[in-house]
């Protein structure tokens, strides 16, 4: 049985994790492949915090359920990046990509019913 916190941890990871993105995407106008172009690089090391905190948040959430479960719930991080890349990167949403994020919020939902 998978714990509604170990669900409500791994959901808040993806979020993190989603936003990570956001900061990578940020980060690739100035990336470099030098250690000083790294270390400078603010939205490099924003992105990549935030990826590290999702995993310190993932980790923990394995005992409270099943990774048949929670693992696939990571899915729900393209949907956190969507909404987000529309706020911070001027992205733009169709009806695919709205029908895209439709797609996994149903899936989510049946694994989440599936394992109850």
């Amino acid at each position: 049985m998978t714990e509604l916190w170990a669900i409500a941890l791994v959901l808040f990871a993806s979020f993190l994790g989603g936003n990570g993105a956001i900061f990578l995407k940020k980060s690739s106008a100035a990336f470099s492949i030098s250690f000083s172009g790294i270390v400078k690089n603010k939205f490099l090391i924003a992105g990549l915090f935030l990826y590290g905190i999702s995993v310190a948040f993932f980790v923990p959430a394995l005992k409270g359920g099943e990774v048949s479960i929670l693992y696939p719930m990571v899915a729900s991080s393209y949907i956190w990046t969507s909404l987000l890349s529309m706020k911070f990167l001027n992205e733009k949403m169709n009806k695919q990509k709205w029908a895209s994020i439709l797609l996994i919020i149903v899936g989510i939902v049946l694994l989440t019913l599936g394992g109850a």
